[in-house]
C-alpha cells in the first residue's frame, strides 16, 4: 500500500514548518529501557534470518522503528557506523529537498558576445550549463530552431561551452579506476547531457548487432550520434548456436570506446551505457550537429572550445529542466548516481555559491543535522553512495526517515521511493522484481543499495495489524552472494507481523 494519503492527512494537520523549528531527537542518544520494546516474537524471527551461513563474518546493522513514534522495535548493531551504497541517496534526496525545494529547476543557456547583421551572426556563440543533467538531444536541436527563427543562418565565429558553474573536478574522491569508464562513474560536469530519458549524464549508448553473414564484424551505432566519441570495433559475427562474449568498454583518459568479442548471427543487440571523458566538448559537439542540421552553417573553420562567458554576453535562448520533484524519479528509483553527485554540487553552488564536492557535502552535513541527524556519526564522501569510505548507522538511517515525514516536501520524497513488485519500471523501480509476496507487494517503499561486498534496503513498511514501520538493513563485508533474499525475507518477516 502507499502511504501518500496518511503523509497528506499529516501535512493537513499538522503545525506549518516556520512553526516546528527542530526538535527532532538524535538516534545516536543513549536508548534506555522505555525508548526500546524488544517484540520478543520479531526479534526471534529476524534473529533467525541473521543467523544465515552467508552472514557469517559480515557487519550487519538492522534497526526497526515505529513511524508514528520512532521507538525502537528491533536494533542489531543500529549503531554500527556502516557503507550505505546507495542508500546515501536517501539522504541526499532529503538534504536536496530541504535545500533547494521540490520547485527547484537547473537553466540551460545559448549566448553571444557577437551581434547579428543580416543573416551572420558575428560573434562567438556560448553553450552556458547550470548542471542540468536531463538534456538531450532534442534540446539541442530546439535550441537551434530558436536561433535560425531569430534569423541566423550564418556564424563567424567559434563555440563555446561553458561549465564553470561548477568546479572541473570531474570524478568524486573515492570513485574506483574501475567504474570510471562506465555510466556508474560518469563524470560530473555544469554542461552535459543525456543520451536518452534515462538521463545518464555524460554517457552515450552502444548497440552492437550481428552482421550479414559469419565472419563479418558487427554493426555498433551511437545514441547520440556524434564525432566526440571513437569506436575501435575488434568484432566478430558468428554461428548461430555460438556464446556472446561481446565486451564494451572506454579506454581510460581518452574517448576511444572500444568493442571486442564475437556476437553470434540472430542475436539480440548487446547495448551498453558508456561514459565520455570531458561531458562539456560532448554536449558542445552535438550542439554544433543540432546548429548544422537546421542548416546554419559556419564562415570558415569553427573551433569547438571550453571556455567562460563573458559578462556582457547577450541571452538568446534558454531552457529549465524538470522540477526537482520529477527528476527525483529517476535519481531513486533507477538509483542514477550522477544526479547525486550534480545535486550534491548545486546545493553547494546554492548555499555557498561553489559547486563543489567539498561544499556541497558541508551543506548536506548541515541539512542532516538540522533534520535530526547526528553528524559525529556520519561520513560524508560523495551524494551517490558510490564510495567505500561514506558511513551512517541503521539507527540514524531510520531516525531519518521518521524524522522528514513531518516536512512539507515528505510527499515528494516518498513518492520518489522505489514501490515493491511494481511491474511499471518508473514506479517499482529497483524493486520492481523484488518483494512480490502478497504481503510486500506496494506495501514497501525502500532505497537498495549495492557495491562491492556491501548490500542495504530501507524505508517504509506496514505490518499485517496496520502498524507502520521503518526499517534500515546494512549488509557490509559479505563474500558470498546474493543477500538480498535476506533483506528481503526481514522485511516480509515486518510486513506478515501482528503486535500484540
Amino acid at each position: 500500500m502507499y502511504f501518500l494519503s496518511l503523509a497528506i492527512v499529516m501535512v493537513l494537520f499538522m503545525p506549518q514548518p516556520e512553526m516546528k523549528q527542530t526538535t527532532f531527537v538524535s538516534a545516536s542518544k543513549e536508548k534506555t529501557e522505555e525508548t526500546v520494546r524488544q517484540d520478543l516474537p520479531l526479534a526471534e524471527k529476524i534473529d533467525k534470518v541473521l543467523q544465515d551461513e552467508k552472514l557469517r563474518g559480515t557487519v550487519t546493522g538492522v534497526t526497526v522503528r515505529h513511524a508514528d513514534t520512532a521507538e525502537v522495535l528491533y536494533s542489531q548493531f543500529g549503531d554500527k557506523r556502516l557503507r550505505p551504497a546507495s542508500n546515501m541517496k536517501l539522504l541526499t534526496a532529503a538534504a536536496a529537498l530541504d535545500v533547494l525545494g521540490p520547485d527547484y529547476q537547473f537553466e540551460t543557456e545559448v549566448l553571444t558576445d557577437g551581434s547579428l547583421r543580416g543573416i551572420v551572426l558575428h560573434g562567438n556563440l556560448y553553450l552556458r550549463g547550470k548542471g542540468d543533467p536531463t538534456l538531450l538531444k532534442e534540446d539541442f536541436d530546439q535550441f537551434a530552431k530558436d536561433l535560425k527563427k531569430q534569423g541566423i543562418k550564418k556564424i563567424k565565429g567559434n563555440i563555446i561551452g561553458d561549465d564553470t558553474w561548477y568546479d572541473d573536478v570531474r570524478l568524486s574522491q573515492d570513485l574506483n579506476w574501475s567504474d570510471e569508464p562506465f555510466y556508474t562513474g560518469a563524470q560530473v560536469s555544469a554542461l552535459t547531457m543525456s543520451p536518452n530519458d534515462d538521463y545518464d549524464a555524460g554517457t552515450v549508448i552502444v548497440d552492437v548487432t550481428p552482421g550479414d553473414k559469419q565472419g563479418d564484424q558487427a554493426e555498433v551505432s551511437v545514441t547520440p550520434a556524434n564525432d566526440y566519441v571513437t569506436i575501435n570495433n575488434q568484432t566478430k559475427t558468428v554461428a548461430a548456436d555460438k556464446l556472446n562474449d561481446i565486451k564494451i568498454e572506454r579506454d581510460h583518459g581518452s574517448n576511444e570506446i572500444i568493442i571486442e568479442g564475437n556476437i553470434p548471427l540472430e542475436d539480440t543487440r548487446t547495448r551498453s551505457w558508456v561514459s565520455v571523458w570531458e561531458p562539456t566538448g560532448y554536449a558542445v559537439d552535438v550542439f554544433k550537429k543540432a546548429l548544422v542540421d537546421q542548416g546554419i552553417t559556419f564562415a570558415g573553420q569553427v573551433n569547438e572550445d571550453v571556455g567562460k562567458t563573458p559578462n556582457n554576453a547577450t541571452i538568446l535562448t534558454t531552457k529549465k529542466s524538470m522540477p526537482l520533484e520529477d527528476l527525483l524519479i529517476p535519481f531513486m528509483k533507477l538509483s542514477n548516481n550522477g544526479h547525486g553527485e550534480t545535486l550534491t554540487k548545486e546545493m553547494g553552488k546554492f548555499i555557498e555559491d561553489e559547486g563543489s564536492w567539498d561544499e556541497g557535502l558541508e551543506v548536506m552535513e548541515d541539512t542532516l543535522k538540522n533534520l535530526g541527524m547526528n553528524p559525529d556519526t556520519l561520513q560524508l564522501r560523495d551524494g551517490s553512495g558510490m564510495s567505500h569510505k561514506n558511513m551512517v548507522t541503521a539507527d540514524e538511517l531510520t531516525q531519518l526517515l521518521y524524522n522528514v515525514q513531518e516536512k512539507s516536501w515528505y510527499p515528494v520524497y516518498e513518492e520518489s521511493l522505489p514501490v515493491a513488485g511494481y511491474d511499471e519500471r518508473l514506479v517499482g523501480g529497483s524493486l520492481r522484481y523484488r518483494l512480490t509476496d502478497p504481503a510486500t507487494k506496494e506495501n514497501v517503499l525502500a532505497k537498495t543499495g549495492s557495491i562491492s561486498g556491501v548490500s542495504t534496503l530501507s524505508g517504509y513498511v506496514t505490518s499485517a495489524d496496520g502498524e507502520e514501520l521503518i526499517f534500515s538493513i546494512m549488509i557490509n563485508s559479505y563474500l558470498e552472494g546474493p543477500v538480498t533474499p535476506l533483506e528481503d525475507e526481514i522485511v516480509t518477516i515486518l510486513a506478515k507481523h501482528e503486535f500484540e
